[in-house]
């Protein structure tokens, strides 16, 4: 561990070299994917280079090599979120879309059973279960939220029943930056006997994750939101409910043996990585978690927590601004969602990047129940991560400053 040196990061990252318009990048959209370390990049283009080949399938000696990058890839995450059987319980997905899509094909649901979701999530910890609603007859509740954006825990307790079958949240919101109490929710889930479904991918990139002491029977989240490549994603999964669930994908590798008449199914994870996979991504993912790991995640929780404060800090000189979620840093990740009285969004990030080459995001972030739950229709949301500084956040505040005044 080298401790935490943001000048010393940002060297790592290429991209961060780049001019917008004649001005230096300031990248603030981290939420949305983060940036790509060169240690990153040059895993990847040293297994092009040197070792590329197809896994789990030739004995020569390329493909034995791949396929020991890449088991040990699942080895190397599954360590990383603490899962009790490293390799067997992490399967590699292209993001957390896909592993919320394989959970809701491959678990068993029958009609009348509950799933539990809130109205804080991503589209993809809901439009799965929708299709669960309209195929299988499930029946869909979703936990509201309080004022301040903080999960309402007693409507949780309300609305969970002996028929619930599965209850899925997110760790951390994409648009409030809420952390929510995932242990508790594990607890309050299990005393029902229900599964329990944790989306991660706004929180593995900040704070601390393991999936034992969380108590999650599932887990997902997206390489490419924590310096990996996109096209990586991984579920976590029990091994014993992963044993009993039917593959989502058919085809080539997650068999074992193939007859006419039927097939039988390959060991875990295997079973549910059908056909090649993306090799380099999981191979980059793995890299990424060393990176991560190297820097250690109290140092970046520390360094996101201060400039998360700064930045609400320098946000109270702006008049006519509103800023959604908790007012403490240390129950968000570093991600401020706002609007400015008479402006809408896209103008904002369209100004940032024209006049001072910031890239923000804006629009309902892939969570329009929760906009709407905000009374709103968008929002401008600027997002930060390991190799943000607090000058490019005053940059931020000057051209918030510049947009207010252009559209006064």
């Amino acid at each position: 561990m080298f401790g935490f040196d943001v000048d010393k990061i940002r060297e790592d990252f290429p991209i961060l070299n780049r001019k917008i318009n004649g001005k230096a990048l300031i990248y603030l959209d981290n939420a949305a994917t983060s940036q790509k370390p060169k240690q990153v990049l040059d895993a990847m283009q040293k297994f092009y280079e040197k070792h590329n080949a197809n896994i789990h399938r030739g004995v020569h000696t390329l493909s034995q090599e791949s396929t020991q990058m890449y088991d040990d890839a699942h080895k190397n995450v599954g360590k990383f979120i603490n899962a009790k059987h490293p390799i067997q319980e992490i399967i590699f997905v292209r993001n957390a879309t896909e592993a919320m899509n394989l959970v809701a094909h491959s678990l068993d649901f029958n009609e009348g059973d509950e799933i539990i979701s809130t109205v804080m999530e991503h589209h993809a910890n809901i439009v799965p279960w929708q299709l669960l609603r309209k195929n299988k007859g499930v029946v869909l509740k979703f936990v509201d939220i309080k004022e301040d954006g903080i999960l309402d825990l007693e409507d949780l307790k309300s609305k969970i029943s002996k028929k619930t079958r599965l209850v899925t949240c997110t760790h951390a919101s994409n648009v409030v930056g809420t952390i929510n109490p995932i242990k508790e929710i594990g607890k309050i889930v299990h005393e029902k006997g229900a599964l329990f479904f944790v989306d991660a991918a706004q929180s593995m990139p900040h704070v601390e994750v393991d999936v034992r002491k969380m108590g999650a029977d599932f887990l997902a989240f997206s390489g490419h939101k924590m310096l990996g490549p996109t096209g990586s994603g991984v579920l976590y999964g029990k091994k014993e409910l992963l044993d009993k669930m039917t593959p989502f994908l058919s085809g080539g590798d997650m068999i074992k043996e193939v007859k006419l008449e039927e097939s039988t199914w390959n060991d875990l994870p295997w079973k549910f990585e059908a056909g090649t996979p993306n090799i380099a991504s999981g191979i980059g993912l793995s890299a990424a978690v060393d990176y991560i790991k190297k820097i250690g995640m109290k140092n970046i929780r520390k360094h996101e927590i201060e400039i998360t404060a700064y930045a609400l800090k320098r946000f109270e000189e702006l008049k006519d601004v509103e800023i959604y979620g908790p007012k403490d840093p240390k129950k968000r990740t570093g991600l401020i969602a706002f609007n400015m009285k008479g402006i809408h969004p896209h103008d904002i990030g369209g100004i940032l990047d024209s006049e001072y080459g910031i890239a923000i995001r804006s629009g309902h972030h892939c969570a329009q129940p929760l906009t709407e739950r905000l009374g709103q229709t968008s929002t401008a949301r600027a997002s930060f991560y390991i190799y943000n500084t607090k000058e490019e956040v005053d940059v931020l505040i000057d051209g918030l400053k510049k947009v207010q005044k252009i559209f006064r």
